[in-house]
């Protein structure tokens, strides 16, 4: 079962960022990939298979969304909060990270281009290891000329901490705070408004994903858990705003 929202955020005035244009123009999509571990439990399998197959699916609605003409596809893998989760399952799912980023062929054949959003490197409460960070430099690299769809994967990433981030550096800069400043100190302003959020499993929140970038956007819930997430799912969430 599959419901979906009106507009989030929809008192937003003609000059904020959540603005959207016409409905013709490549459409972001985000996406909170929830319920692999429900999805494993369901068929007695340990939590690590559900994110397995859930990074596989990640592979199929890339295909799918560039088939669609999605200009940009930005998914939640990994948020500040999750490294509360047992050690083994984060460990599970950083190597799943690597092996997403070291997709290159792949996405390379698609022409997709690979983004990261997060807390930056270099910043003192990041936690990204080493090695994911290797691999997230290499596909970034690997695809930078690539013209098509935009895959931003946010990984160590939470919705306060980058507006947190944003209005510091508008202070450094010695500049107003307004809508416009926040927007040019996001953690990657080439991210456009996003047109709908979808939200997998059941669960009725955004969980502190682009909490700035989701204003004004559309939301789709399914009950569907993200491994089982398909294209009749996809299309229900860009018929939204198509």
């Amino acid at each position: 079962m599959s419901t979906t929202t009106g507009d989030v955020a929809a008192a937003t005035t003609a000059s904020s960022p959540g603005d959207h244009p016409g409905t013709g123009h490549p459409l972001h999509i985000a996406c909170i990939m929830d319920g692999n571990g429900r999805w494993a439990a369901r068929r007695g399998l340990p939590r690590t298979a559900g994110h397995t197959e859930g990074e596989e699916n990640l592979a199929r609605i890339v295909r799918l969304a560039v088939q669609r003409d999605i200009g940009w596809l930005t998914v939640f893998g990994f948020s500040t909060e999750n490294w509360v989760r047992p050690r083994t399952e984060v460990r599970h799912i950083l190597g799943l990270h690597e092996r997403l980023f070291g997709r290159i062929n792949e996405l390379n054949d698609l022409d997709v281009r690979v983004q990261w959003i997060g807390r930056p490197f270099d910043s003192p409460s990041a936690r990204t290891p080493k090695y994911v960070q290797r691999a997230i430099r290499k596909a970034i690299a690997d695809t930078a000329d690539n013209t098509g769809m935009l895959l931003t994967v946010a990984f160590d990433y939470g919705g306060r901490n980058e507006l947190m981030s944003a209005v510091r550096a508008v202070r450094a800069a010695d500049q107003p705070i307004t809508p416009a400043t926040i927007d040019e100190h996001l953690y990657l302003t080439e991210l456009p408004p996003v047109d709908v959020l979808v939200r997998t499993s059941g669960e009725l929140r955004v969980s502190n994903f682009l909490l700035w970038q989701s204003a004004g956007s559309k939301i789709h819930f399914t009950d569907t858990a993200w491994p089982d997430f398909d294209a009749h799912d996809l299309d229900a969430a860009i018929a939204l705003v198509r």
